[in-house]
């Protein structure tokens, strides 16, 4: 995030009609990608959505030879990944929690909200609905300076506003005694390198086998927050996607971790392996991200609906056919990196639902799309914590094999 030069980067956004064509005729004297090669997969796909592409992109090859990419060094080098300005304290939290107790002051700017609400925002990073907070504070778990009170009471500058969380339900999910990659474990969290089709949580049609059920099993003790099929799951990626997770084992932990996410103070770097040669050696795609309105079950790039969602990439490695590329989220919108890439023409190789039709998958079962780095602030400690995990097994044999073909 904040390790990017925005004057440097190739960049992908909506823009308006205005700007679309004085923004082509610039991609295309730099033969940079725009929405007209995320056309090529599905022409309706961004018909609302156009490209503005500036390349001002660095001069130089040094990403063509990227195989110290894989050694343990290259993963420190973080000159282009330093912390932003954002990242700086540990006031994500927003007010101060101990024993189950949840507080706040209420600011002049938020004077005038709904109780509802203003508990809602505060704590709803943490997967708290508007209609748990209503239930609590009818229940009395919710006070104004010490007493308790209504759903649409209105705020005050200088009132503390105190939840106290209610014990967690028993988990309806069973426990199996499925084997974990435990990365780093305490007695808030537990960090996990998940593998590649494994389901973070029970949904319909994967009722076992999960993450979760695996958690449960060897934690026994998980954050109630996210309900009995999400214990202590704090964020998601998908069942294709390899890489680092952290669960919360209590709801205090869960809400830190929570509210560092929503405040984009969470690093998650991925590494991908895409179709094409990315012509950049980094870059930064900003465009909006919402249901395809033909296959609910997808999402895509529109402006119709769609929330903002930035990804920020740089090339690793280049081959013929293919770029290795490392990415970070700068927001967390689903399949987000699967979508950006698909959007700017450089699907994700063996991507089923985003990717390149027919494609060689290059022995990969699953989108090439590994969570190889996991940064945070520890809930009780304030410390940064940073976690890394090479990419699986297929995916370096993937990269093997390209690497011979380059001979």
């Amino acid at each position: 995030m904040g390790g990017w030069d925005e004057q440097k980067d190739a960049a992908w956004s909506s823009a308006d009609d205005k700007t679309r064509e004085r923004d082509e005729a610039r991609c295309g004297e730099t033969g940079s990608v725009g929405a007209g090669d995320d056309r090529a997969w599905d022409d309706a796909e961004t018909e609302d959505v156009e490209a503005a592409c500036v390349d001002e992109a660095r001069n130089g090859n040094a990403a063509r030879d990227g195989r110290a990419a894989w050694d343990d060094a290259a993963w420190d080098d973080d000159a282009a990944w330093e912390d932003d300005v954002a990242w700086d304290g540990d006031e994500a939290a927003s007010g101060d929690e101990a024993g189950g107790l949840m507080s706040w002051t209420v600011e002049p700017a938020e004077a005038g909200l709904r109780l509802d609400r203003y508990v809602t925002e505060r704590a709803g990073a943490a997967g708290i609905s508007r209609t748990q907070v209503q239930e609590w504070i009818r229940a009395g778990r919710v006070t104004v300076n010490g007493r308790t009170s209504k759903p649409n009471a209105k705020t005050a500058p200088g009132d503390v506003v105190e939840l106290r969380l209610p014990p967690p339900e028993p988990a309806g999910t069973e426990p199996e005694p499925i084997p974990l990659d435990i990365v780093y474990e305490d007695a808030d969290l537990i960090v996990v390198n998940k593998p590649r089709g494994m389901v973070v949580h029970p949904a319909a049609g994967h009722p076992r086998g999960t993450l979760v059920n695996a958690l449960l099993y060897h934690c026994k003790d998980l954050s109630g927050i996210g309900g009995v099929t999400r214990p202590g799951i704090v964020h998601r990626i998908d069942r294709d996607t390899s890489g680092l997770l952290v669960a919360a084992k209590n709801d205090l932990a869960h809400a830190s971790l929570a509210e560092q996410l929503k405040a984009h103070a969470v690093e998650r770097r991925y590494v991908a392996l895409c179709h094409g040669t990315v012509p950049h050696d980094r870059g930064t795609i900003d465009a909006p991200i919402g249901r395809d309105e033909r296959d609910r079950k997808k999402f895509t790039v529109t402006s119709r609906g769609g929330k903002r969602a930035v990804t920020r990439f740089r090339v690793l490695e280049r081959f013929r056919e293919h770029t290795l590329v490392e990415l970070e989220l700068e927001t967390g919108r689903t399949h987000q990196i699967r979508v950006h890439m698909r959007y700017i023409g450089h699907p994700l190789v063996g991507d089923t639902v985003y990717g390149k039709r027919g494609a060689d998958s290059l022995g990969i079962a699953g989108q090439a799309l590994h969570a190889g780095v996991l940064g945070f602030r520890h809930p009780r400690t304030g410390e940064w914590m940073t976690f890394r995990r090479p990419v699986p097994e297929d995916m370096a044999r993937a990269l093997e094999r390209l690497r011979r073909a380059e001979g």
